[in-house]
């Protein structure tokens, strides 16, 4: 069961608001999808990404995907943790394990995201 606190994208990318924040991650279901994970690249801190935006990579022992942007900001924050250890995000996806914080995001793009509850159904979790 995918946390309530925060949307979720048909790409598997979540995104949890924090006041002026928003914090980007990957999903538990995405990271148990790819295994275990073995390089992320990340977008560089100031960079302007747009909603549905490929913004970074994750590469593991069975395929490489894209990460995308849930929705339009500036890049604030990267998590240094998953770039020196990708195993952090197939141990907490939803905690730890965090990609990247925007500023300056769309809201508006935020709330026509996926639910909790909608996301599960969509990838058969419910």
């Amino acid at each position: 069961m995918s946390p309530e606190d925060r949307k979720y994208t048909k790409t598997h990318e979540w995104i949890k608001i924090e006041g002026n924040i928003a914090v980007i991650g990957i999903t538990d279901h995405a990271q148990k999808a790819l295994g275990d994970i073995t390089f992320i690249e990340l977008p560089a801190i100031g960079k302007v990404v747009a909603q549905g935006q490929e913004c970074g990579v994750i590469e593991s022992v069975k395929a490489a995907s894209d990460i995308y942007a849930p929705a339009s900001g500036k890049v604030a924050e990267v998590n240094s943790l998953v770039v020196e250890k990708p195993e952090t995000v197939n141990q907490d996806a939803y905690g730890k394990g965090w990609m990247f914080k925007l500023f300056d995001f769309d809201a508006g793009q935020v709330s026509t995201l996926l639910g909790a509850k909608e996301y599960d159904q969509t990838v058969g979790q419910e």
